[in-house]
């Protein structure tokens, strides 16, 4: 299996996990109490809200990444969205050793 593929996979478990959430504003709240660990934005997703995204991700000192389009996310996950939060550090780290070997 794909590194690419395996990373999405670790976005479906975090989902049913209950270590996700999703949807910008979600997500900003989540960053900016402390609670989300990591972004993970659609790389189609509007130039607003990637703009708006990425500055909350800055303040908040939360990395952003945007490797997926959205229909992978969606697919990944089980629900149409373009921004997620993952909430758990192990499954940020897991995430990211993927994205580095190669996504």
């Amino acid at each position: 299996m794909q590194n690419r593929q395996k990373a999405l996979n670790l976005l479906g478990l975090s989902q049913k996990a209950g270590k996700l959430v999703s949807g910008s504003e979600i997500v900003t709240i989540g960053a900016k109490a402390k609670k989300v660990k990591l972004i993970i934005l659609a790389q189609d997703c509007h130039a607003d809200t990637t703009a708006k995204i990425f500055k909350v991700g800055k303040q908040n000192n939360v990395l952003v990444i945007n490797e997926f389009n959205s229909n992978e996310i969606s697919q990944a996950i089980g629900k149409k969205r373009k921004v997620l939060g993952i909430t758990d550090t192990g499954f940020c780290k897991a995430l990211l050793q993927k994205i580095d070997e190669g996504v």
